[in-house]
């Protein structure tokens, strides 16, 4: 990470935390029928997203390039799936909220800001579209090929004191993913070094809150239904046990 991002980064940053200061800390809110703790002001915030263009410049934004091949990440998610799920569903996000921001405050601000901004403002209609265009980049960075095959080092450490090993992990996504009703999201949130997992409706995120995401499983029925029709539990084990990049995880946590 270079200078110029680190700077983007904590502008970033301390622009999600300023959203949260009149929430109680500690609050206990619901998300995707998963009660959890309110997360801390993000304070690291996401490296890798911070090299794409559509966090690093105001708008019109742009859509990352996909890291891999649409083929890469089969049989776990299948080229067709791919295809659809990031040159349809994710392109139209950020198609969409290019034609909303001009003329508005959100037309000089990054994604990242839009997302928290229009969360603290219910600016619906900008906030879907933002939060879903930011959702997804994160979502197939996480996937880019190569890297360990396990979570290791401090990441490891941090697992194993939250769900036990990698496999409690992922039988916990997997549950939390049950509980997440229609469409949304799970994630993996650290919250000063401790992890637990949170489920958001829609397009929200942890982020749009302050939190910080490790990785999110979209369970929206367009990121699964081509592969495994209405088996949901089995696309989010699938997908944990055999294509996340954990170095990218362990990234996003600053291990």
């Amino acid at each position: 990470m270079n200078r110029r991002e680190a700077l983007i980064l904590g502008g970033t940053a301390a622009f999600a935390a300023g959203t949260v200061l009149s929430r109680p800390a500690g609050a206990a809110v619901t998300t995707g029928g998963i009660p959890h703790a309110l997360p801390r002001p993000i304070t690291i915030g996401d490296r890798r997203l911070a090299a794409a263009a559509s966090v690093n410049a105001p708008g019109p934004f742009v859509q990352p390039k996909l890291p891999f091949a649409e083929s890469a990440l089969a049989p776990t998610i299948s080229a067709e799936t791919v295809g659809l799920h990031y040159g349809k569903h994710h392109k139209a996000y950020f198609d969409t909220l290019n034609k909303l921001v001009p003329g508005t405050p959100y037309e000089s601000m990054t994604l990242a800001e839009v997302v928290v901004k229009a969360a603290t403002a219910k600016d619906t209609a900008i906030f879907n579209q933002a939060g879903q265009a930011w959702n997804h980049d994160l979502y197939w960075e996480q996937f880019t090929p190569g890297g360990p095959k396990a979570p290791q080092g401090q990441l490891a450490a941090a697992i194993a004191d939250a769900f036990g090993d990698q496999a409690g992990l992922v039988k916990a996504t997997t549950e939390a993913a049950g509980k997440v009703f229609g469409s949304g999201w799970v994630w993996l949130v650290a919250d000063a070094g401790k992890l637990s997992l949170v489920g958001s409706s829609n397009a929200d995120s942890p982020f749009a809150h302050g939190g910080q995401p490790l990785f999110g499983i979209d369970v929206w029925e367009h990121a699964y239904y081509l592969d495994y029709q209405n088996r949901r539990p089995d696309h989010v084990k699938a997908v944990l046990e055999t294509i996340v990049n954990w170095s990218v995880v362990s990234d996003r946590l600053g291990a």
